[in-house]
């Protein structure tokens, strides 16, 4: 289906997990090593530096917003007075970069890490996705996840779903009331897929049909995927642009948000203002989770 696609925000390095809170947009720039808000009109504002390059955003029910620092495998929490402290830090987990995360309503961040060096094109390394509790223990709630990679929690809190990059899947859990993963199953299967080929999840959202809007870091495309795989729709990035994360928001939920880079490498990007934040109007609204 063809879509108007505008752009938000440009002047970018490597946008990144997006997200919808309070009636604003929010974003890591990766290799520009800040957070920023955009308001619907773009209007923009850097709110936080993290130097060890920020990633996954999400929020405490007291208003603070947690940031993971990924090369120091760090939380890192802004108090709503503008503090800035460390929630945790998870280094004994990770074998790579901590990457994005998922909070739920009562404070618990579920948050994967790459692995393996994707800096240094080392071999793909499962790995583990870990839960912060709101006292900043940390523990692991599943592992043998090959690249975990955007997650959501479904509305009814009951549900997580995390993409494996390079497993070409999604795979679930159900959530015990003390937070630990329970019953893994394949949500979708997106390896044996011809047209379009196999998907690499990346940064994604969920709507109120239980479809997730995934941006698929191999074409660089954004696709709506039905439980099971089945691709229903799709958006293209700009020109020369690769899609590597979106997000549902806006006042009525219907936004479609889209970070757009010419590619993930450090070494071009932390040089580039090539990457944008571009939104697209879509039918369904977001729901769950972040």
């Amino acid at each position: 289906m063809a879509r108007n696609l505008e752009i938000l925000l440009d002047g970018g390095r490597f946008f990144e997990a997006p997200r919808w809170h309070d009636g604003r947009w929010y974003v890591s720039d990766f290799h520009r090593h800040v957070v920023q808000t955009v308001d619907e009109h773009g209007s923009a504002e850097v709110i936080l530096e993290v130097p060890e390059q920020p990633s996954g955003l999400g929020w405490l029910p007291d208003g603070s917003l947690l940031v993971v620092s990924m090369k120091d495998h760090r939380l890192i929490r802004r108090w709503p007075d503008g503090r800035v402290t460390q929630h945790a830090d998870v280094s004994r987990w990770c074998g790579g970069f901590l990457n994005d995360m998922v909070v739920d309503l009562s404070g618990r961040a579920y948050v994967g890490n790459f692995g393996f060096a994707l800096d240094r094109k080392s071999r793909p390394t499962p790995t583990v996705l870990v839960r912060v509790d709101l006292d900043g223990s940390s523990s692991v709630v599943a592992d043998d996840l090959l690249f975990p990679n955007g997650a959501i929690i479904s509305p009814e809190t009951r549900t997580l779903i995390v993409g494996e990059t390079f497993r070409s899947r999604y795979s679930a859990f159900t959530i015990a009331t003390d937070g630990s993963l329970t019953d893994r199953r394949v949500w979708a299967d997106l390896a044996s897929a011809t047209d379009p080929p196999p998907l690499r999840p990346d940064g994604c959202a969920l709507d109120a049909e239980g479809h997730i809007w995934s941006a698929d870091a191999g074409s660089g495309r954004c696709y709506r995927i039905a439980p099971g795989g089945a691709i229903v729709d799709r958006i293209d990035p700009p020109a020369g642009l690769r899609f590597f994360a979106c997000m549902l928001g806006g006042s009525d939920g219907r936004t479609l948000l889209g970070c757009a880079a010419r590619g993930y490498d450090e070494a071009i990007e932390s040089e580039s203002r090539d990457g944008v934040v571009t939104m697209t109007r879509v039918d369904v609204p977001h729901s769950g989770l972040p």
